[in-house]
Parts: C-alpha cells; structure tokens; sequence
C-alpha cells in the first residue's frame, strides 16, 4: 500500500483499483516531468498526494459531474484539478486550458500516459474558448471578480441544477465574493478531509442560469 492509495481509497472508498493504479501512475508522471519542467512547487513534490490530487478531488465532495457532460478547467497548470478529476469521472469529458504552452505539454503527456480518452487541453486564454461547457472549475487563479468574465459565456443551455463554476480558494472569501457581486456557496474541505492541510481550504460554487 502506497500513502496515495491509502489516502485516496479512505476518502473515495468507490474507487477501483484501476482508478488507484492511475492516481498512484500519476504522482510518478508528475515527479519526472518536475524535474524538466517546474510544473509544481519543488518543495510540494513531497505533498503531492495531499495537496494537489487529493485537493483537486475536493470539488468530487460537493458536486458529481454527471456521465456526457463537459468540465473546462481554467488555468490547469501542469493538469489540476482536471486530470485527478478526469480519472475519477470517465465518462466526463474534460478540457484543460493554461497560456502556459509547456505546461499544457505536459498535460497532455501525463493524459497520454494514463490512456485518459476523456481529456483534451489547449495553450488558450480562457475567455478564448468557444466550445460551451456544463461545469467550469478553477484552482485559485485569481480574485472571483477577475475569473467570472473569463468564463461567463462558456455554459451550455441546459437545465442541469448543479451547473456553474466550481473554483477551489483558501483563506477568508467574504470579501472578495461580495467584491464580485455574485451569488456564491462556499463548502468548507476541512468538513469532509481530516488533514491540517484543508483548514483553511474551500470550494466557491456560483450557480450558471
């Protein structure tokens, strides 16, 4: 038993052995391609497990992407919370965007890697996208009031209840919600994951007509 599995299989008891093979795959993908390329912080590379998949999956504890829809994943980075979120929804198509053009090579390595059909990205300003989409999720990119004209015209017409944004931010967000005048959940992570890591973590849902 690797720290990843046992992590990963005590928060998300459903996952297959498939899925854990991939997560376990992934942090090794992510520790060779950190050595060429500064995908994440050096000194976080230790943490992997816990503080980038696991935080990536936060966004599985509030919402579950139905099968067929479609996630945009907003300044992905080297690919979070897109591809820990990819392995665990199959049958979600997701689409990871970054500016960052070898970022967004090695998320396509790393999807190549683990045989994720689901995953597509592109080096492409958010409010680039044409493609519509079902979900948007974030990791912290910037301030809500910044990130929300990015992406305000990438959902689909549709009537599913639990679309819109999904954006993972720490610290106090009082504020900078009401600066963006938006109507927003925010779903604490400390309330689902026992780790130190989480206390101040967050998941700001803004409901899309």
């Amino acid at each position: 038993m690797t720290a990843i599995r046992t992590l990963l299989s005590g928060y998300f008891p459903e996952l297959t052995e498939d899925q854990l093979q991939k997560y376990e795959h992934m942090r090794e993908l992510y520790g060779e391609w950190n050595q060429k390329i500064n995908v994440i912080s050096r000194k976080d590379m230790d943490e992997l497990g816990l503080h980038h998949i696991l935080h990536s999956l936060g966004l599985a504890k509030v919402v579950q992407f139905p099968a067929h829809t479609a996630v945009l994943d907003v300044g992905t980075g080297g690919g979070l919370p897109g591809l820990p979120l990819a392995v665990m929804f199959p049958e979600v198509k997701f689409h990871l965007v970054d500016s960052i053009g070898k970022k967004i090579h090695v998320v396509e390595e790393i999807a190549r890697e683990l045989h994720l059909q689901n995953v597509t990205a592109a080096q492409v300003r958010a409010e680039q996208v044409r493609e519509k989409f079902d979900f948007v999720v974030s990791r912290a990119v910037t301030r809500l009031a910044n990130f929300y004209p990015w992406v305000m015209n990438s959902f689909k017409k549709s009537n599913l209840p639990t679309k819109g944004i999904y954006y993972l931010k720490g610290g106090e967000l009082a504020e900078e919600i009401a600066e963006s005048g938006l109507i927003a959940q925010v779903y604490e992570l400390k309330d689902y994951f026992s780790e130190e890591f989480f206390e101040t973590k967050k998941v700001v849902y803004v409901p899309m007509k």
